[in-house]
């Protein structure tokens, strides 16, 4: 993919490796000035991403710590992005104060996305790559029961976000860095869109499950409850559902299946 970014836009950038964590993938790379970038692969079309460049700009204005996109490449097979390589690595340890602190940063999304297009909740249809329901439906009887779960969610009200926050569709511990304890960047921001910051609240309570399994965080669920309107809480943790457990079932075993069953059904049941 480098060399055809390369090839595409005589961008010249150097190959430094590949970065450790994430399901997709990315590189570090190098400009022949000696910045450091991301390469990552971006999808959907090219205005799009201008988009999200243009959201993130005004996000930096604002004094959050996310990266500037350097340069979009249009490639035959999807959009090459480079971004800005932000300071720190991912947190070693996560802990209530950890989550605490992610938690406490979400409040800087408020009203920072007017202009960009609100993200689907693929209740009532598959999503491009992910949130795909044929795979629960052929899974099991306990994965169809789940999706017409889902489904039902997805006809009633309300059935997607609403509002102008800035929304980061995958806020969890893996895209933000740390150093010394302090939160240098939020990253990953190819999922992104408008509407409700507090969606940010349920991806990481997904992620805390499966990143604290001994960790009593009753104390989180009590803040959901306390936070977001019911009906919305059911909105957000349906689609977290759907695709935890569809990207579980290609992506993974049925360990981990069976285990995001037992964790999202103790909402969707």
């Amino acid at each position: 993919m480098l060399r055809d970014v390369n090839q595409a836009t005589g961008a010249g950038l150097e190959f430094l490796g590949q970065a450790g964590l994430g399901e997709v993938g990315a590189a570090f790379v190098r400009w022949p000035d000696g910045r450091d970038g991301v390469l990552t692969r971006g999808y959907g079309s090219l205005a799009d991403l201008r988009r999200t460049a243009e959201a993130l700009e005004a996000a930096r204005r604002g004094g959050l710590a996310v990266p500037q996109y350097q340069l979009l490449a249009d490639l035959p097979d999807g959009i090459g992005i480079v971004q800005e390589r932000l300071p720190g690595r991912p947190p070693e340890t996560v802990d209530r104060a950890f989550l605490e602190s992610m938690i406490a940063l979400t409040d800087h999304f408020t009203g920072l996305a007017p202009d960009l297009p609100v993200p689907s909740m693929y209740l009532l249809e598959s999503g491009p790559g992910f949130c795909l329901h044929e795979s629960l439906q052929r899974y099991d009887d306990r994965t169809r029961r789940l999706l017409d779960r889902i489904h039902e969610v997805g006809r009633d009200e309300p059935s997607g976000m609403t509002g102008d926050d800035l929304v980061h569709l995958d806020f969890h511990a893996n895209n933000v860095l740390t150093d010394a304890g302090r939160i240098t960047g939020i990253v990953d921001w190819d999922g992104i869109g408008r509407g409700d910051r507090l969606f940010a609240l349920v991806t990481l309570r997904f992620d805390a499950h499966v990143r604290l399994p001994d960790a009593d965080l009753t104390w989180y669920d009590e803040l959901l409850e306390r936070t977001l309107d019911p009906a919305v809480l059911r909105l957000y943790w349906a689609h977290m559902s759907l695709r935890q457990v569809d990207w579980s079932i290609r992506h993974h075993t049925p360990a981990d299946t069976t285990q995001w069953l037992d964790f999202t059904e103790t909402r969707m049941s």
